[in-house]
């Protein structure tokens, strides 16, 4: 049980397919910190520090007015895997808590945040995505932002993130 802490919050699992992006783009894509401030519009702050010899991931998130901003901090990993001949990449991340990464006033630091992601070839020229997600965004959220969320937010990554891939060679 991964939380085991009823906390009446929704877990995402999302399938997609990201035509004309190869695994490997959509990876490099996903990993790349400094490209994702360029293409994802709800980052106000992004960046990776290591502390204590741990890579640690400081991303701040716009929210609508007149919700306070979001934080996390997270470690995260992405290894390739084979299985049964098929290569498979796959990204952790989970939040930690990490005294050199202080609360900021009026940011509500997301305490509790889970997300895997795995990405393969479409057997064609794309991808197949699978990501699970979990985060519990602290304070109180109104249903139509929740709702927005499910219905819109996430869809609109999916293609945020396959533009991405198209520009991703330009810019690198």
């Amino acid at each position: 049980i991964l939380f085991p802490q009823q906390s009446g919050l929704y877990e995402y699992k999302i399938y997609g397919a990201l035509a004309d992006c190869p695994p490997e783009l959509c990876a490099d894509v996903y990993m790349d910190l400094d490209f994702r401030k360029q293409w994802d519009q709800y980052v106000k702050e992004l960046y990776e520090k290591t502390y204590d010899g741990e890579k640690i991931i400081y991303w701040e998130v716009k929210y609508p007015f007149p919700l306070s901003n979001r934080d996390y901090v997270y470690i995260r990993e992405c290894r390739v895997l084979d299985v049964d001949g098929r290569k498979i990449w796959v990204v952790l991340a989970q939040s930690v808590s990490v005294p050199q990464c202080p609360e900021k006033p009026g940011i509500i630091r997301v305490q509790s945040y889970k997300q895997s992601l795995a990405i393969e070839s479409d057997g064609k020229t794309g991808s197949k995505v699978y990501m699970y997600y979990f985060d519990n965004p602290g304070g109180m959220l109104p249903s139509w932002l929740v709702n927005w969320a499910a219905k819109s937010g996430v869809p609109a990554f999916l293609k945020d993130m396959q533009n991405a891939c198209r520009n991703y060679s330009k810019s690198t």
